[in-house]
């Protein structure tokens, strides 16, 4: 899991692997390097936010998985419009919408 510290130290206790991080050129690089170690990488929405590029990268491939969460200042909505377009790309609409 990696994130700023305050969003990301709680899943220490969990026993998950974290990666605090507090700029970007770090970021990208931990990234990079959890890559090949992880088959799922927890990145608060912020950082998926902030490191488009590389993550949409690894949408195209089978591992790793990049899962969002919400940052400790709360949710960007990125997980969800995260799931609704996979729902929507399985499916071929979107269903998850009222």
């Amino acid at each position: 899991m990696m994130g700023g510290k305050n969003s990301i130290l709680p899943f220490k206790g969990l026993g998950i692997d974290i990666f605090p991080v507090s700029d970007l050129d770090e970021a990208a690089q931990q990234l990079e390097e959890m890559a090949e170690a992880y088959g799922v990488i927890f990145l608060t929405e912020r950082l998926i936010e902030q490191l488009e590029p590389i993550v949409r990268r690894y949408e195209e491939v089978p591992t790793p998985a990049i899962i969002p969460i919400p940052s400790s200042t709360g949710s960007l909505g990125i997980g969800m419009a995260r799931i609704q377009q996979n729902v929507e790309k399985a499916v071929g609409m979107n269903i998850l919408d009222s």
